[in-house]
């Protein structure tokens, strides 16, 4: 539904607004809960589709395992009694029997006192014999009266030999209701002989994703659309949690369209999800599409956790039916939260266990009062134990949620967090490993090129800005830093911020400057920098976008302006890649990036200043191999030749 009048804009946001009543976690769960039915449905699944379906009902084996005594090696079936004086001076002969017992050969003639026969690997053991030999063991005779067998060592009653039943036996129990069918349970259904199994069926999961600014990956993007993202995300973490996923595509914000696709939904799935339009704005027409398809309908509609407050939990017709906030991480986090333990109940799957570990929090991260806070955090491993790195990803980005290696809560009440305190983080996965290079400092496209050259390392990036990463290497919490800090008393770059314990590895030059829109008349004829800056300043509607503090180049801004703050100074953008694509989408006028970004957006350019891009390098961790294999490479000729074709400037090794 497009919306050109403010006022009616307003109007729904307003009564939008007195409908949402935000409870807390427990409350939201416990209403949805409730209403729901998790009792799991079985169906019959043939053995070839059974990887990973939870079994339904016990299962007994109908059949011995093996069916039969059968031979463990290439040798000869025999009476143990005959070999028991068997040695290398004295062998004992025996008449070796016409019959070759091959697999799948069924003897028909028995194994008698002072006689053996031939079996092979798998071979079904004689009636008579009680033993099997290995060929290596023997040697043999060719007389007149037929073939001999010499043995040289003595067998044991039993020896090579798998009884029949003595893996499975007939009647046995050989895997329980609600174990997950891997490779190796698959193995032993198909050993007893059973072609299908009794399952617990996956529930089926309808997502449909709703907004007229979503387009489908593919398709041409226009301004002001997303591309759709959450369904893909959504469908895989529905394979995750056991359900199968349905996808009904995009519906746009029109009711009669909308509600014929939630219908879809709701006749074809066993849960139904849709993802957008739960908070103020288009979201209304969610609202009354579900408030007319029957109690109980819609249970929750806001909960106080962040990301993810807007979350709308509903069940229609005895299915859940749960509106997911638009932005990727509140929508994945939301998801977890709220309906994957939903899926597993149904595909008979255990709660997932949370599994925590304990970290110090190395700054200071402010909260909104009011609602618990989920924060996603990167781990670092220090000589102290694990540091959580709060990863500066808002609710709207795709990548929040997947560079987290966990979470952690700030209570409801709490404004402000101190560093050093000691937080508990809930992982996401189960595989938390040590990276072998850990990086936290200034990002740049030169290093995302360096990082790109060493396959089979496993990385931390933590873009934080070049006085964060040069504060994580005096804490000991990174390998690298990559800084470029010029000293403004000296004019160097980077080498007067060093600490005891660091030291700098030369890395490259780059060309820090005033980005815009190529033909605007503010910058295009301007001599310099200097210049461009007077004519922006001069002009109130002329717009910037700022570096965040702790950047190089915040500072080198800061500097430039001279204690001005223009309008947009407080615009600040966290990467040379947002500012350029503030003032090329006409965001904002003007901002400061390197030329080699620049560049790839089109954008025009003046110099201000040549800078240094350098490593910090804890002393005592510059004998890793993955720190010597990183610092190797900066000083490859071809790694050399690669930076210099986008626009960098290798600097000399040290």
């Amino acid at each position: 539904m497009s919306e050109s009048d403010p006022g009616a804009f307003l109007r729904r946001a307003a009564r939008q607004e007195q409908f949402l009543a935000v409870v807390d976690r427990e409350e939201a769960t416990r209403r949805f809960h409730a209403h729901l039915d998790l009792t799991p449905r079985h169906e019959t699944v043939a053995l070839d589709a059974a990887l990973d379906r939870v079994l339904a009902a016990d299962v007994r084996a109908g059949v011995d395992v093996p069916l039969f005594d059968r031979s463990g090696v290439d040798g000869f079936a025999l009476r143990a009694a005959d070999t028991a004086t068997a040695s290398d001076t004295a062998p004992v002969r025996l008449r070796l029997n016409p019959e070759v017992l091959a697999c799948g050969v069924a003897p028909t003639g028995a194994v008698a006192a002072g006689t053996a026969t031939v079996i092979a690997t798998g071979g079904m053991v004689p009636r008579g014999a009680d033993a099997v030999v290995m060929v290596e063991h023997t040697d043999l005779e060719e007389a007149a009266d037929g073939l001999w067998l010499h043995l040289r060592r003595a067998a044991a009653p039993g020896q090579f030999i798998a009884s029949a039943g003595s893996d499975i036996g007939r009647g046995e129990t050989v895997l329980r209701r609600g174990q997950r069918l891997t490779s190796r349970e698959i193995g032993v259904l198909a050993a007893i002989g059973q072609a299908e199994v009794t399952a617990v069926r996956r529930p089926r999961v309808a997502i449909l994703s709703t907004g007229d600014e979503i387009v489908a990956p593919g398709q041409p993007i226009r301004p002001g659309a997303v591309y759709d993202s959450n369904a893909a995300i959504l469908a895989a973490a529905v394979r995750e949690a056991g359900g199968e996923p349905v996808p009904l595509g995009i519906a746009g914000d029109d009711e009669t369209v909308l509600a014929a696709r939630v219908r879809q939904g709701l006749d074809g799935a066993d849960l139904l999800l849709l993802s957008g339009g739960t908070s103020k704005g288009a979201g209304d027409v969610s609202h009354r599409i579900i408030a007319g398809l029957g109690p109980p309908g819609i249970l929750v509609h806001g909960v106080a956790i962040k990301p993810g407050k807007p979350v709308c939990l509903a069940v229609v017709e005895g299915k859940p039916l749960v509106l997911l906030p638009g932005f990727p991480t509140s929508a994945i986090f939301t998801f977890h939260e709220f309906v994957a333990p939903v899926i597993r109940a149904l595909a008979g799957l255990p709660a997932a266990a949370a599994e925590t570990v304990e970290a110090v929090l190395p700054l200071r991260l402010p909260s909104e009062r009011g609602r618990t806070e989920y924060v996603m955090a990167g781990l670092v491993r220090t000589e102290a134990g694990l540091a959580a790195y709060p990863l500066a990803k808002g609710s709207g980005a795709v990548t929040g949620f997947a560079q987290a290696d966990g979470f952690f809560a700030v209570p409801a009440q709490t404004e402000m967090v101190e560093a050093g305190t000691r937080v508990t983080v809930q992982l996401i996965g189960h595989d938390l490993k040590p990276a072998d290079l850990v990086i936290i400092g200034s990002h740049c496209v030169g290093l995302d090129l360096l990082l790109g050259a060493l396959p089979g390392l496993s990385v931390r990036l933590l873009a934080v800005g070049s006085m964060g990463g040069l504060a994580a290497a005096r804490r000991g919490e990174c390998d690298l830093a990559p800084i470029h800090l010029m000293d403004p008393q000296s004019g160097r770059y980077n080498v007067d911020f060093l600490a005891p314990g660091l030291e700098l590895v030369r890395g490259y030059g780059r060309r820090q400057g005033l980005v815009f829109r190529p033909g605007d008349p503010r910058f295009a004829g301007q001599e310099d920098a200097a210049a461009a800056v007077r004519a922006a300043l001069a002009d109130p509607d002329c717009l910037m976008v700022n570096r965040n503090a702790g950047a190089g180049t915040r500072i080198l801004l800061d500097r430039l302006l001279a204690g001005v703050r223009p309008p947009g100074y407080w615009n600040q953008a966290r990467s040379h890649n947002a500012v350029a694509a503030a003032v090329a989408q006409d965001r904002a006028d003007w901002g400061m990036a390197i030329d080699t970004v620049a560049r790839d957006y089109g954008l025009g350019f003046l110099p201000v200043q040549d800078e240094q891009y350098d490593f910090v390098v804890p002393q005592a961790r510059r004998d890793r191999p993955a720190v010597q294999r990183f610092l190797s490479l900066l000083t490859e000729a071809g790694m050399r030749g690669r930076l210099a074709a986008l626009g960098f400037k290798p600097g000399e090794p040290t």
